[in-house]
């Protein structure tokens, strides 16, 4: 079969694998889309994979073509989506129910063969049916739509609060729809690309600027939202929380990305600073609501292009050109 391979620091290449073959409690998915998320170009920099090469892509749906012996769950021609998520079940953060940091935790598309290809393998229990409304090449949004349910449900967010997000691509464009049907009495958005921030215009965003001094909130926001990991993002909302305001780092940020915080302000006013990653108990929430339509894909999804045209989507995806590009095999 057809697939992408990131082969070294640096290098990603289309080539020819062998195919894949479910074990007893796996399944084969015909690839119908498969997303690119900032993840790949971690992955690409030498981050985050244990070892090279690997066929990435953690974020795909497509036809159920092959099941394991063991598999009753779905079956031949079913459509689903795929949570990449791996986990031990056994170490001391699985036990306690927090598997997003699990000790050995481990991906599809991360760690082992991802949906960057014609078929991908995996588990039956990482397999959401879709219904029949939903198409199938539109479902790779569920995955990062997982990540961001996942971020509300650290939020604990309450109702009429004002949220401030910093950038406006897929995952700042997600917080900003969750927010919206969450209860916020407002929420804007900073970002440097006027291309991005027209999309959140589109979507009903409060207020939108290049610079958080050209909104109106001179006492802060109830909950500050970084969907960048870019560290002059950071440190900026980190001083634009209220008092009583929680800021969340969504955002993946490399390694050597340090910000300063104020301890004493963080103490005498209240304020929180946590933390998302991942995927935690959500994916099929995510799913659930994508069926209800909370996305327009065709507003979020800018790119339908090629699998064969792997390495120059990577880099349109790292030129932060588009939205949400996805590949078709």
């Amino acid at each position: 079969m057809k697939a992408a391979v990131i082969e070294s620091v640096g290098r990603a290449v289309v080539t020819e694998v062998p195919d894949p073959t479910p074990g007893p409690r796996e399944v084969v998915v015909e690839v119908a889309a498969c997303g690119l998320c900032g993840t790949d170009l971690h992955i690409l920099q030498g981050e985050f994979a244990p070892k090279l090469p690997i066929v990435p892509g953690h974020e795909f749906a497509g036809e159920v073509v092959g099941v394991g012996a063991q598999v009753t769950e779905v079956s031949l021609g079913d459509q689903v989506a795929v949570d990449p998520s791996l986990y031990c079940y056994e170490c001391r953060y699985c036990r306690t129910g927090h598997n997003n940091l699990c000790e050995r935790w481990a991906a599809i598309g991360v760690t082992t063969a991802g949906g960057a290809a014609q078929y991908a393998v995996a588990p039956v229990a990482n397999c959401v049916k879709l219904p029949e409304h939903v198409r199938t090449q539109d479902a790779a949004l569920i995955e990062p739509l997982s990540c961001a349910v996942r971020g509300y449900d650290v939020l604990q967010s309450r109702l009429g609060a004002h949220v401030l997000i910093y950038g406006s691509g897929t995952m700042g464009l997600m917080m900003l729809e969750l927010a919206k049907r969450t209860g916020a009495a407002s929420v804007d958005m900073v970002d440097l690309n006027p291309a991005r921030l027209e999309t959140a215009r589109q979507l009903g965003v409060s207020a939108s600027a290049a610079n958080p001094d050209e909104l109106d909130r001179p006492q802060g926001w109830d909950l500050v939202i970084d969907a960048t990991g870019n560290a002059a993002a950071i440190q900026d909302g980190l001083e634009r929380v209220s008092k009583a305001g929680t800021f969340l780092q969504f955002g993946v940020a490399d390694y050597a990305t340090r910000v300063t915080i104020d301890p004493y302000r963080i103490y005498n006013q209240e304020i929180t600073i946590t933390g998302s990653m991942a995927v935690l108990h959500s994916y099929e929430r995510a799913a659930e609501l994508f069926a209800t339509g909370v996305l327009d894909p065709d507003v979020f999804i800018s790119d339908r292009l090629p699998l064969e045209r792997y390495p120059e989507v990577l880099e349109q995806f790292a030129r932060g050109v588009g939205r949400k590009i996805v590949v078709v095999p």
